[in-house]
């Protein structure tokens, strides 16, 4: 699933390879899949797309947006998206494909769930689009201190700190994935409440964040993802379901998985005590 670190990453490849690369044919839906959402009818996007010139592409919480000419094209979460050199043998299956001019492709498959949407800039007034539009995004110094502690005090006390990162779109582009190593370096407990946190705790929280997203989108992303050309993210991540059987890298102990708030969350029960 595409988080911060990795939409960063894919915006970034998309930019450098699909510049001035004009759209010559878009197929979308073309292998049905009953969890890919499209805006409009997709049978509309050959007409929407083609004929446009790809610009660039931005970051917007864990979507790209890719701009051409006057349209835009956003990539949800769930979206797995592959450039394919001229001649290289395409997917049979997919539920989005663009071909340039130079017989180059872009390839977007579903696997559990994604949504793309092709629309005129300025008209996409979709929720989640919106708030990752306007929210700080904690790889840039907009992200700081006074803005987490406002965070803090609308989330209100009784919150988890998981349910503080990875819910209501308080950190969009933050979800369970990164979680993990930013709760382990921070040595927080993801069921701990935020009202048990001790002083301090909260500005290494906030050091954690900051620290962990960089250096997760500065590797290409987590290895537990995959990069505009196939290829598995530099940032090996500490916890996840790859390195769940190992002990912990810190104190040698097991390693605990536990399905909470929607997600499988790995702890260290002695680096990340549950605080009451």
């Amino acid at each position: 699933m595409l988080e911060i670190p990795e939409s960063h990453v894919l915006a970034e490849q998309i930019t450098q390879t699909l510049a001035q690369k004009t759209i010559m044919e878009a197929k979308a839906a073309s292998s049905p899949h009953g969890l890919a959402w499209y805006r409009g009818d997709p049978a509309d996007y050959d007409d929407l797309l083609t004929g446009h010139t790809i610009n660039n592409a931005q970051a917007l919480g864990g979507q790209v947006e890719i701009k051409a000419g006057s349209m835009r094209l956003l990539l949800h979460d769930g979206i797995n998206v592959r450039y394919y050199k001229p001649g290289e043998k395409l997917p049979d299956k997919h539920q989005l494909m663009l071909r340039f001019s130079d017989e180059s492709a872009l390839v977007c498959t579903v696997a559990m769930y994604g949504g793309m949407q092709a629309y005129e800039a300025g008209s996409n007034d979709n929720y989640y689009y919106e708030v990752a539009c306007k929210c700080p995004n904690p790889l840039t110094d907009t992200f700081n201190e006074e803005h987490f502690a406002a965070l803090i005090r609308l989330a209100g006390p009784k919150l988890s700190v998981k349910a503080l990162l990875a819910t209501e779109q308080r950190i969009p582009g933050l979800g369970n994935g990164c979680l993990q190593d930013i709760l382990f370096k921070a040595g927080l407990n993801p069921q701990t409440k935020l009202l048990s946190l001790r002083e301090g705790d909260m500005l290494l929280l906030f050091n954690s964040l900051k620290e962990t997203l960089k250096a997760m989108a500065k590797g290409g992303g987590r290895n537990t993802e995959k990069d505009l050309f196939g290829q598995p993210g530099g940032y090996r991540t500490i916890l996840s379901n790859k390195t769940y059987s190992e002990p912990c890298p810190v104190c040698g102990s097991a390693i605990l998985r536990k399905a909470y708030l929607g997600g499988n969350v790995y702890f260290c029960l002695q680096c990340q005590p549950l605080l009451t």
